[in-house]
């Protein structure tokens, strides 16, 4: 098993390597672009495209006739294999007087996922999707989740339907697709609606949900219409493989999120003008918090939020590329994990927060800005600038902003996600000011590097929340100070390193690296890191 220091040598071993072959000249066209990375997914297609398609292989044209032995019916399947490794991403410092995590503050695990998933076309117009995921994950230091302890090797988990819905096309004959059972949904660059199940890593994202789209042709204008009624637990609705739940410790259930959710959306796009997008859309998101889990509901909040906001976006003299998106939310939000008087954190003086509830005053922004070369490389340059408004614990009101169903990697696979565990929740991105640059470019034919330089503040020094008191009973310790300053709103510098590489139609990898140097928000300064390889074939 490799240390820390020798994985942090091959990580820039690596980049090194990519780098220089970044910067060598090469004879073949660049081609579709491999889905870089998050602040990179919007990136335009190179100029360049292969000269003309590959014939199908002998195995390809076995496959196609297996997946579609019938015409009212399709399956496939997927394989994906990570390996995962992080160091104080989590605890946030090595200190155990700072973090209950700080034991196991070096975390390393496979991951891997498998799925299944059919079509079947019972009318030209009528459609069911079945989608089967399970993944089982091998833990080669301690683990952190509360589940599986301190403990090592597999952890098999559970099978889940991810998908299932059934999906109508043209109903009544009208220009509109409805689409009602378990379904994933990504709305604009997924700020607020990409994920809706955050707990379980990316194993799913589905939203248990009712949608419909409609398009008025001539306007260029879609109209998405969509209900949510998400249960936390992962057999809340349908049953599953398995149990979620270790025997016997069934209040350890792992959770698709942390309370049950109920939601509108009302998003509204017209693409009239290539130069200018515009997506305008109202939200509304109810939490329940959950109250038979111990120790009781620990992640949880009851809360009614609304959101209004719109994105424009667009191509200009066909090189500049950029989106800017803007969101404002008001309500009323209870969340027990505040600080202020009877919070858990003894470094903060007492505020003017309460344990009720409390009215919403909210508001982000999240923008970029990309410069688009349309060279043989297919070199982009992007700037990036985003801002979460935090919660002051001056005030009576709640002014942190809610990614709502918008808590997945956008930009970073470890720090929101992670590092927002004892701050937040799991990918519940908040009280935050980010920008700097992403270069992407396609060294060769089917690969994409990227590199992300990013400085991070925090709106307020103080965090949201500090999760120590309530995640310590569970891991047996003493109560900790927290590993935040609260005199600090430098977060630090963010370094990201992405190569990716398609090795034909049906095998893709990548080598991810992640790194940060906390400011002077944080206690301790020691470096954070994030790596992974994943390997992932599709039949």
């Amino acid at each position: 098993m490799l240390n820390t220091k020798l994985k942090l040598t091959l990580g820039l071993a690596a980049l090194a390597a990519t780098t220089a072959l970044a910067q060598t000249p090469t004879n073949s066209p660049a081609t579709g672009a491999i889905s870089a990375t998050p602040a990179m997914a919007t990136a335009a297609k190179p100029v360049a495209a292969s000269s003309a398609a590959t014939p199908p292989t002998g195995f390809d044209q076995w496959a196609n006739e297996v997946k579609n032995p019938v015409g009212w019916l399709t399956w496939g399947g997927d394989i994906r294999v990570r390996n995962e490794y992080f160091n104080d991403a989590l605890s946030l410092t090595t200190d155990p007087a700072l973090s209950p995590f700080a034991p196991l503050h070096e975390q390393e695990y496979f991951r891997f996922r498998g799925r299944v998933w059919a079509s079947f076309f019972p009318t030209n117009d009528l459609t069911l999707n079945f989608r089967l995921s399970a993944e089982p994950r091998e833990f080669l230091k301690p683990s952190t989740m509360d589940s599986y302890l301190n403990q090592l090797g597999m952890q098999w988990r559970y099978g889940i339907v991810d998908t299932l819905n059934v999906q109508w096309k043209r109903p009544f004959d009208l220009p509109a697709t409805a689409t009602v059972g378990r379904q994933d949904i990504f709305l604009g660059d997924g700020f607020l609606v990409g994920d809706g199940t955050p707990d379980d890593g990316s194993f799913t994202s589905f939203l248990d949900s009712a949608r419909i789209t409609y398009v008025l042709k001539d306007q260029h204008t879609t109209i998405d219409a969509i209900g949510i009624i998400q249960d936390a637990r992962p057999d809340g609705w349908l049953p599953i493989i398995g149990s979620s739940a270790p025997q016997g410790a069934e209040s350890q259930s792992l959770l698709l999120t942390d309370q049950n959710e109920k939601g509108a959306i009302l998003w509204i796009a017209n693409k009239s003008l290539e130069a200018a997008n515009l997506d305008g859309y109202f939200m509304y998101k109810h939490d329940d918090r959950l109250g038979d889990q111990t120790p009781p509901a620990s992640f949880g909040d009851n809360a009614d939020i609304f959101t209004i906001g719109g994105r424009l976006s667009g191509l200009v003299e066909d090189h500049w590329k950029y989106s800017a998106e803007g969101a404002y939310q008001l309500g009323r939000k209870q969340d027990p994990e505040l600080n202020g008087p009877g919070g858990n954190n003894p470094l903060l003086a007492p505020g003017a927060q309460t344990a009720g509830f409390r009215n919403i005053n909210a508001f982000a922004v999240n923008s970029k800005l990309t410069y688009l070369f349309k060279d043989k490389l297919n070199d982009q340059l992007s700037m990036s600038f985003e801002f979460l408004s935090g919660d002051d614990p001056k005030t009576k009101n709640d002014e942190m902003f809610d990614v709502l169903w918008g808590r997945w990697p956008q930009w970073s696979e470890m720090y929101n996600v992670y590092s927002y565990v004892q701050e937040t929740r799991v990918g519940q991105t908040a009280n935050l000011i980010r920008f700097g640059p992403t270069w992407s470019v396609d060294p060769i034919k089917d690969m994409n590097f990227s590199l992300s330089d990013y400085v991070l503040y925090a709106d307020q020094d103080v965090p949201t929340r500090d999760l120590n008191e309530t995640f310590i009973p569970s891991m047996g310790g003493p109560a900790t100070q927290g590993p935040f300053t609260c005199n600090g709103d430098y977060r630090g510098d963010y370094l990201q390193a992405v190569l990716k590489y398609k090795f034909n139609k049906h095998l893709t990898g990548h080598l991810w690296g992640e790194c940060l140097f906390p400011g002077d928000f944080y206690v301790s300064r020691g470096m954070m890191c994030f790596l992974r390889a994943e390997v992932m074939f599709t039949f």
